[in-house]
């Protein structure tokens, strides 16, 4: 199985790191990864984004350009990507800052309130840990041991945020089976 993930939000909001983090967690699942950053100028306010591709064969090329997931963490990223995911795909949307609706009925859509949710567990900061999660538990693309060992390697000079992360992680996967359709 492949998946193809595209992350895209405003500089700050912490997509690069969801998708590093996904990768690593892919790579320690024995999965062939592939990450692929876009940044410049977005660094600091503009969308940023990434690619990456999980996959049980070779990558054969980082470039995604119809990928099976989306998370959106602003509305332009959203109106910029929606439309290239895959039918049968995922989009993950943060509520939060997005009143917009998808316009699609051929993908599932998780509309997960972000900051409110990374507020409720102590820090608006840990809404791109919420929305790691919210992506996990949409797609199932890596094993949430795989996610704890990566946090874990990630930080591992600060060893006193790995929990309070991989929490963050786990409410946005609970969210995301909480309102799974059947």
């Amino acid at each position: 199985m492949t998946h193809e993930v595209l992350c895209a939000g405003f500089g700050g909001q912490g997509v690069l790191l969801i998708g590093r983090l996904v990768t690593y967690a892919g790579m320690l699942a024995g999965k062939e990864v592939s990450w692929m950053p876009a940044y410049g100028p977005e660094m600091r306010g503009g969308t940023a984004s990434c690619s990456v591709i999980i996959s049980d064969e070779a990558v054969g090329s980082p470039v995604v350009t119809r990928p099976t997931a989306l998370v959106a963490m602003n509305k332009p990223s959203l109106h910029k990507f929606e439309s290239s995911v895959q039918p049968g795909g995922v989009i993950i949307v943060n509520k939060s800052l997005i009143e917009d609706a998808v316009m699609r009925d051929d993908v599932s859509v998780y509309y997960v309130p972000l900051n409110e949710l990374a507020l409720d567990a102590g820090n608006v900061r840990y809404a791109n840990m919420i929305a790691l999660g919210a992506l996990i538990g949409a797609a199932n693309m890596v094993p949430l041991n795989a996610v704890r060992e990566t946090l874990a390697k990630s930080f591992a000079k600060k060893t006193e945020v790995v929990e309070p992360n991989m929490q963050a992680v786990m409410r946005g996967v609970q969210f995301v089976l909480d309102n799974k359709r059947s």
